[in-house]
């Protein structure tokens, strides 16, 4: 695209290209834009992974976030923002990998040709997820010339429009959210041409992301979170043959960038992903239990460096303070900035000196309604069984349980 840009004289040296991107087309301008140095805008869904943020900030690209809650022809969707932004830019080039031809003649020309190489021109079937659908338009030209026998099948995430369009003929105007990052769409891209995929498999966040995990486990193979989608919708389709047939699909996008979320057991149990064990009182709201040493604490001795440290480390902002096995106290960033402000050897002082010793408690079998006081008044709740401290619920772990709650409903 950046190419046949310059080509047709659109891009200057040092020109400034904006796209909005939801996947790795980001970090393939990146990647160019570094090599011959083009500035780079990248307009990006706030539910994107922060560790492809900080990728893409780290090759040099400035990054905006805007509202994934919001449909096309919102000033607030990534690629009508793109677009104003570009036209706002002195200097810019809008890429619109969507509209922009260029996008599915490199699948047409390269990615298409390479498939068929180097699985010996012996293909059945292809399952693909879509994105800007520049993929699937240019293995479907290439592919239609080549093999017209081969079926083309969509993977497509729940929420997105194109899973009813091409099993049903059915084009909704109506879309709803997905955690899969890159693929899935809300309208039809205008370099579009989804007629030869033959059928299409809605696949929920669940089960992409799970399918994802099995992909790691059994084969070592660290994906992202499409990837998840294409193969659980590969595995569907090869269940339904009843015959042998080879079948590929593609692993887009490394699991590198997912850390935090797809491979993340805190967050995939926030998302009520994965179940940990239900006891029907408390227990089930605290994110990290004590007792399987997943909460994050400091002791009364450790100096408050240490304090501070761990809640940079793990991206908390208070920590409960344990001597054998007991929680003593609490401390939040509130409360080491105050004993540090006005103090030479500050961060050498003990975590006893700065920590809070007034607890908010409540019995594991208390109710959740017993938890709205503690939180009127900025505290968290500290759960304990009789005596034994089991673990914190903040008002996030109560937003938490409640959406797992409704969307069980």
């Amino acid at each position: 695209m950046i190419e046949d840009a310059e080509n047709a004289g659109l891009l200057k040296p040092g020109a400034t290209l904006v796209e909005g991107t939801a996947g790795n087309t980001g970090l393939g301008l990146a990647l160019v834009a570094g090599q011959k140095g083009y500035k780079l805008i990248l307009v990006i869904p706030d539910k994107m992974s922060r560790e492809k943020i900080s990728n893409l900030k780290a090759m040099g690209a400035r990054v905006v976030l805007t509202r994934s809650d919001v449909a096309k022809g919102h000033p607030e969707y990534y690629q009508d923002l793109a677009r104003t932004l570009a036209e706002e830019t002195d200097g810019a080039f809008f890429i619109n990998q969507f509209g922009n031809p260029s996008n599915p003649q490199a699948h047409e020309e390269v990615t298409g040709p390479e498939i068929w190489e180097q699985m010996g021109q012996d293909l059945d079937a292809i399952v693909l997820g879509v994105g800007s659908s520049g993929t699937v338009t240019g293995l479907s030209r290439y592919f239609a010339k080549v093999a017209p026998d081969l079926e083309i099948v969509l993977a497509d995430p729940v929420g997105s429009i194109l899973a009813e369009y091409i099993n049903n003929g059915v084009l909704s105007d109506k879309s709803s959210s997905w955690l899969v990052e890159g693929i899935g769409e809300d309208f039809l891209p205008t370099i579009s041409d989804f007629t030869r995929i033959s059928k299409a498999y809605a696949i929920g966040d669940r089960e992409s992301m799970l399918a994802g995990r099995e992909l790691l486990v059994k084969e070592g193979i660290l994906a992202g979170s499409s990837t998840g989608t294409m193969m659980a919708a590969a595995l569907k389709y090869c269940r339904e043959q009843t015959e042998a047939k080879k079948v590929l699909t593609l692993a887009a996008d490394t699991g590198n960038r997912y850390l935090s979320k797809m491979y993340n057991d805190f967050w995939m149990r926030d998302q009520g992903f994965i179940q940990s064990q239900q006891h029907g009182d408390l227990r089930d709201l605290i994110a990290r239990p004590f007792e399987s040493n997943d909460t994050i604490t400091v002791a009364p001795d450790e100096p408050l460096a240490n304090a501070y440290s761990r809640m940079k480390l793990y991206d908390v902002s208070q920590l409960p303070v344990i001597e054998d096995r007991n929680i003593v106290g609490f401390i939040d960033e509130s409360d080491i900035l105050l004993a540090v402000a006005h103090s030479d050897d500050c961060f050498d002082k003990p975590v006893s000196s700065a920590m809070v010793t007034e607890l908010a408690s409540v019995d594991v079998k208390d109710s959740v309604d017993d938890l709205m006081p503690i939180f009127s008044k900025d505290f968290v709740a500290i759960v304990k069984d009789g005596g034994r401290f089991l673990g914190l619920i903040t008002r996030v772990d109560l937003l938490n349980y409640l959406r797992r709650t409704t969307d069980q409903q």
